[in-house]
């Protein structure tokens, strides 16, 4: 037996010496002075299989019959595929480029892309995901997404809130290419303001995100990419209309003016004028509104010289009437004064907001050194809104200016990144409550590094700190950590951690709760904000990704588990149906998300997406410890799609369906109502499902159909008090299922 195993270990070396390879080197350009590229990745598309170039440009990468194609990518460079089915020795030689960040492989993408070699857990969603739904908006954009979680926020305004992590919104960075947008006064209806025509793709981050976004990042990020005027189509036009009343108009327009110049033209506009109350309450299910949002984009490239540019310019108006179905403000509402006051009872609401905004992205390669770059962001806004619910007013201005100055390089070679830069923010708050002022200022200033370590073969990792002085939250500091381990094949362990602060706006971040008799009590400690002091929170989480062959057939599985544990934290205390009160945390508040996800493909062409996600999310409240009231401890997710071959004029059939399963979720307590106002501790659980149809003509021209909520149900109660608005009683926050029933909706797509 020994013999054996001796002969074994010595034809090891033997075996490693004959293994099938694949050799070359990777070179700048062609000719006698072409330069090596050292640290260039190389790895077989779909595998885990990489190596990284040597000194001299060198390199070899076992030959794996399984795999053919052959990715060759360096920073600065595009990226080059190469078949390759059998064992040889390549000369490869990239071409310059002029785009900034990594440059990925053009090929028919799938609709949602997680990436097996990011450090970060990042998912990206384009477009062909968002057709999926109606997607009218960025708050809808999420329906057959497992990462993030969509709910009511209230029972009159129809808004939907997104949730990752258990967490909701504010504890999410919201931004539209890397500049933050959804924040402060655009916390409760900023979603709806980006339409989803406007969307090219989406990156969500789950865990702590870059120090190069910001110290905000609790619980994650989302960043929302827009069509770009160069590569959308030139004409696109995009028509939706459902039973209930809402019709949407969108329109793109974009021209090629030079080589270099490129410039788009879009403009949204949504009404709804359609009374609907299902439930007979005798409150609008849906808010009766139209919003006009027009946005002009303009794109800059010139490749010889190294510069890239955006600049946006937008302006938007929204109008929303939300309350009872009687309730018409010309005559209910006289001079700014609700004319219950007076005798009459007819409750009412109007949110009205007017923003413009503006932002500049400029980005500098080194010609010379292409792994160099510099690029500047900049943005602008002005949100106005005038508001009322019944009796109580809501007005917010806010002016906010944001920069930000990015250094990329390398330390020796390209897998030793790093990026550097400063941070300026600016925000003017103007805030009355009723007859209460609440105006500030906040102003920041901070600096960050961060080191990346990209190893195709077995470890990558980011690490960064940044260190901010605001004028509230004082100075600190932020550091965030990300590894990725490659454990086999197809497999990738990811871990992270990091700190995430931030001034919570109550007011503009819960303006559901303006729409109820409760009375808002702030618990004043003399802190920075409100008297209140800045939330602190760190995140932790581990995530693994295993990529599979079944039947033929690919798929994937995800497990993560991720832990928001709050040094601070903003309590908002709604246990007492008679008040709400905001004080800072006693004791422990922390998020613990348990998430399972497999996709597979079925068939040809039918593709399956379910996932599973358990959520413990507790904080200690002055009544105790409790669960997050109306958040579903269990939900699942099941997705089909199905899609005919496509003919050479691109007609086919399009098909979609999206199963959503909500557990109980805790009520707040409403004991001390009287028996007719009083609700369960737990709700019922219940499912909710979407359907779509498209059928592409041609290459211009689709039209779709489709239904929401097709199992029908909806919650009988969504307006406690409905029959007496101003009394004790009245209450449209505790929202915990669908309040319109089923709804079928169609649309048309025509591009050129």
């Amino acid at each position: 037996m020994n013999k054996y195993i001796t002969l074994i270990i010595a034809m090891l070396p033997w075996f490693a010496f004959s293994q099938e390879k694949v050799e070359g080197v990777v070179l700048d350009s062609e000719g006698s002075n072409a330069l090596t590229l050292s640290g260039a990745n190389v790895y077989w598309q779909d595998s885990q299989t990489g190596v990284v170039t040597d000194f001299d440009g060198k390199f070899s990468i076992p030959y794996i019959k399984e795999f053919n194609r052959l990715i060759i990518s360096y920073v600065g460079f595009e990226s080059d595929t190469l078949t390759v089915n059998e064992p040889k020795t390549l000369r490869i030689t990239l071409k310059p480029s002029n785009e900034l960040d990594e440059v990925v492989v053009q090929q028919e993408r799938d609709a949602i892309q997680k990436t097996y070699f990011s450090p970060q857990n990042v998912i990206t969603v384009n477009s062909a995901e968002l057709l999926k739904a109606a997607c009218c908006n960025l708050a809808e954009s999420f329906e057959t997404n497992p990462a993030i979680d969509v709910n009511l926020s209230d029972g009159l305004t129809g808004t939907k809130q997104i949730q990752m992590l258990g967490l909701t919104s504010p504890y999410l960075l919201i931004t539209q290419e890397n500049i933050p947008m959804v924040r402060g006064a655009s916390q409760a209806y900023g979603l709806t303001f980006t339409p989803g025509t406007w969307i090219e793709s989406i990156q969500i981050t789950k865990g702590a995100g870059s120090v190069v976004n910001g110290y905000e990042s609790i619980s994650g990020q989302i960043n929302t990419e827009l069509v770009k005027p160069l590569t959308d189509n030139a004409v696109f036009v995009n028509g939706y209309a459902n039973q209930n009343g809402r019709y949407e108009l969108n329109t793109h327009f974009n021209r090629k003016l030079t080589d270099k110049w490129s410039t788009g033209l879009y403009i949204h506009g949504n009404k709804r004028v359609q009374k609907e109350d299902d439930n007979n309450d005798g409150f609008l299910d849906a808010p009766l509104g139209e919003q006009l949002n027009v946005m002009n984009r303009w794109q800059y490239q010139d490749a010889e010289k190294g510069w890239v540019s955006f600049f946006n310019v937008r302006f938007l108006n929204d109008e929303k009437q939300v309350g009872q179905v009687d309730f018409d403000p010309n005559t209910d509402r006289v001079d700014g004064v609700n004319r219950a006051l007076s005798g009459a009872e007819v409750w009412g609401s109007e949110i009205n907001t007017r923003r413009f905004d503006t932002s500049l992205k400029l980005g500098y390669v080194f010609p010379e050194l292409p792994f160099q770059s510099l690029g500047f962001q900049t943005s602008y806004s002005y949100h106005k809104q005038d508001s009322y619910f019944g009796f109580r007013t809501y007005d917010i201005n806010h002016e906010s200016l944001y920069s930000n100055l990015i250094f990329n390089s390398i330390i020796g070679d390209t897998r030793n990144k790093f990026k550097t830069g400063i941070t300026f923010a600016y925000d003017g708050y103007d805030e009355m409550v009723t007859a209460t002022d609440y105006s500030r200022v906040d102003n920041s200033v901070g600096a960050f590094f961060e080191y990346s370590y990209e190893n195709l073969e077995k470890v990558s990792l980011t690490a960064g700190l940044r260190v901010d002085n605001h004028n509230r939250l004082g100075t600190f500091v932020t550091p965030r950590f990300h590894i990725r381990y490659t454990p086999w094949e197809k497999g990738s362990l990811r871990g992270s951690f990091g700190r995430g602060k931030r001034a919570a706006n109550i007011f503009a971040e819960n303006q559901q709760l303006f729409a109820s008799a409760r009375t808002i009590n702030i618990a004043d400690t003399g802190g920075s904000v409100y008297g209140l002091e800045p939330e602190d929170a760190w995140n932790y989480g581990v995530s693994f990704l295993q990529g599979f062959n079944f039947l033929g057939k690919k798929g994937d599985i995800t497990l993560d588990y991720y832990i928001t544990d709050f040094e601070n934290q903003i309590v908002v205390d709604w246990e007492s149906p008679q008040e709400v009160s905001f004080y800072n945390l006693e004791g422990d508040s922390n998020a613990k998300s348990f998430q399972v996800e497999v996709n597979y493909e079925l068939l040809p062409r039918l593709n399956l997406r379910s996932s599973y996600k358990f959520y413990d999310v507790s904080t200690d409240y002055e009544s105790g410890n409790l669960q997050k009231p109306l958040l579903a401890q269990h939900r699942f997710l099941g997705n089909l799609g199905y899609e005919t071959k496509a003919k050479e004029n691109g007609a086919q059939w399009k098909f979609d369906y999206t199963l959503h399963s909500y557990g109980e979720k805790r009520l707040p307590d409403t004991s001390s109502n009287i028996s007719e106002y009083q609700l369960g501790e737990y709700s019922l659980p219940y499912n909710h499902m979407n359907a779509q149809i498209t059928k592409v003509f041609s290459k211009t021209f689709e039209v779709y159909v489709g239904g929401e909520n097709l199992s029908d149900v909806q919650q009988n109660t969504p307006v406690l008090g409905a029959n007496d608005p101003f009394g004790s009683n009245f209450d449209t926050t505790i929202v915990f299922a669908p309040i319109m029933g089923r709804m079928f909706y169609g649309g048309f797509r025509f591009k050129i």
